[in-house]
């Protein structure tokens, strides 16, 4: 009888381990979605180039300001869109609005209820956090911290170094509570998009 409740036992715990492991990858697998992989190619790709490797001058903290504002912004602006296959069988893509998704093109959507992609507070939670983790990214980059703050000491220097895990860690835990449905522009298509806001 001993052997049977520590079976019981071993099951349970191996079952309460694997829903919190499995939410704890969720939630990362939501961490690596919340910023657009072309957007952090474009800064990664343009921020030696534009901060002369760290050797900033006015010029260069000015064009690296842009640069941070644009993907910034379109971070923030991609947690809004949306995408659903048409009857066409094409990705159609569109911004979420109070009344539903707003196409950018002047296809009609067919028989496809834009409704049910409606604004959602989660939207807005995914938005601060995608500007968060970019910010983290980009402004704690060794270029950047070159450019913008170059009189920071090794003590500081190591407090940057600790934040952006810090923050992955937070923006995972929160993404667990607002799981992301979205499948916009920057954002990996899925087979099901025309149900991704279900």
């Amino acid at each position: 009888m001993a052997g049977g409740d520590q079976t019981e036992s071993l099951t349970s715990s191996s079952k309460a381990t694997k829903t919190v492991a499995d939410k704890t990858l969720k939630g990362f697998g939501n961490l690596i979605r919340v910023l657009p992989s072309g957007t952090v190619f474009i800064y990664q790709f343009l921020n030696p180039l534009l901060t002369n490797k760290g050797d900033c001058h006015v010029v260069n903290k000015y064009l690296t300001g842009a640069l941070l504002c644009f993907c910034g912004f379109f971070c923030c602006f991609s947690s809004f869109t949306d995408s659903y296959t048409g009857s066409d069988g094409k990705l159609h893509y569109g911004v979420a609005t109070k009344d539903g998704l707003w196409l950018f093109s002047d296809e009609s959507s067919g028989s496809v209820d834009l409704s049910k992609y409606k604004l959602r507070f989660g939207d807005f939670v995914h938005a601060f956090f995608a500007l968060e983790v970019f910010a983290a990214i980009s402004l704690l980059d060794s270029n950047s911290v070159s450019c913008f703050y170059p009189s920071f000491g090794s003590q500081q220097k190591v407090a940057l170094m600790v934040l952006p895990p810090v923050l992955g860690a937070i923006a995972s835990s929160v993404f667990v509570l607002f799981p992301n449905t979205r499948h916009g522009i920057g954002y990996p298509p899925s087979e099901t998009s025309s149900n991704s806001s279900e």
